[in-house]
């Protein structure tokens, strides 16, 4: 009898097992196949040659037809870019029906559903075209502009991917499709920066701070996601772009004081820690990447002319490699730690 990370969760809470217990199964139970919250089997993420061809084709793919797209493939016109998207569409959901569903190649599969699903703004720009409904702010550009301006005419492209995507999950539960809705959710942050200016092109802060307030939204999607199951993995593209949205505009930044700085500095560290909590990889990296930036800054400008920051900052630098194999050696007995005295919600994302 199936039992899913749900029901362990459950009889946790109802106190038939301890909190220490559901984390030790759980763990245990991870290094076998994945299941879903349904008990559905899931795809195992794997890092082999075969998984590797199948993403690339499926990026090349997706990439052929938006971001490396030539003027003439745009010239064919609306109705002929409509049809060539539906076209694809049928073509990559049929074959990704028939892999996921007759032969069990959940991956493949999947990954041809995420391709079927990334034509949908393609067919939305073609019936935008042909029929002139651009709206307030015009034509955008051609295809290949999707990829590279920001342009509120961009919006029902992306609600359209995210639509499909929606849909598509529906059926497929795959976790690269995710990654389509994360992505259009991403440009949409910055196109919908015009809405809310009303003007043709946002300035840079409208867009910056957009991109604030959509990043911390879909960290929170994400968030609920983790809690909800982690099975599959579905919201780590959600942790992915909702950071490059959230940390990118406090990144971006400018005037910012010393205080300010340090307070940025800060905020990384807490984006490392949450790394360690969470068992989020990309929190660390966008936390890493912070810190770095603003050592950079001290070094760049505050000690600028100070001989001894630089072998100050390599002890800081052994110091955190050391904390690192601290950590690792005492990972159980932090984990148990972590799980004595943090409170259970929290705790669950990092089942």
């Amino acid at each position: 009898m199936p039992y899913s990370a749900k029901d362990l969760r459950g009889a946790a809470d109802a106190g038939v097992i301890s909190t220490a217990d559901l984390d030790r199964l759980l763990a245990f139970l991870a290094q076998g196949p994945g299941q879903d919250a349904a008990g559905e089997a899931s795809p195992a993420a794997k890092f082999d040659a075969a998984h590797i061809l199948w993403y690339a084709g499926a990026l090349i793919v997706i990439g052929a037809m938006g971001l490396f797209s030539t003027l003439a493939f745009t010239q064919m016109g609306g109705r002929a870019l409509t049809i060539c998207a539906i076209a694809y569409a049928a073509a990559f959901s049929f074959a990704g029906h028939y892999l996921w569903h007759r032969k069990n190649l959940r991956v493949p599969g999947g990954l041809l559903i995420a391709i079927a699903v990334s034509m949908a703004p393609l067919a939305v720009y073609g019936i935008q075209e042909e029929l002139g409904w651009w709206g307030t702010f015009g034509k955008p550009g051609t295809v290949r502009d999707f990829y590279i301006w920001v342009k509120g005419s961009w919006i029902f492209m992306e609600i359209a991917a995210v639509a499909a995507g929606i849909v598509a999950l529906r059926y497929y539960r795959f976790a690269f499709i995710v990654a389509i809705i994360a992505f259009a959710l991403w440009f949409m942050s910055m196109d919908l920066a015009p809405w809310f200016a009303g003007m043709d092109h946002a300035d840079f802060a409208t867009r910056r701070t957009v991109s604030i307030w959509f990043g911390l939204a879909v960290l929170a999607v994400a968030w609920f996601v983790d809690y909800s199951s982690r099975n599959g993995d579905f919201a780590f593209w959600l942790h992915l772009f909702g950071l490059m949205a959230f940390w990118g505009g406090i990144t971006a930044s400018d005037g910012a004081t010393e205080l300010g700085r340090a307070v940025y500095c800060l905020l990384n560290v807490g984006l490392v820690a949450l790394a360690v909590i969470l068992m989020r990889r990309a929190y660390a990296v966008f936390g890493a990447f912070g810190i770095c930036l603003y050592l950079g800054h001290l070094a760049d400008v505050v000690f600028k002319d100070s001989l001894l920051f630089p072998f100050a900052l390599s002890l800081i630098g052994v110091a955190v490699i050391a904390a690192g194999l601290v950590y690792h050696r005492n990972e159980r007995a932090i984990a148990a730690w972590l799980a004595a005295h943090l409170p259970a919600p929290l705790l669950r994302p990092r089942a």
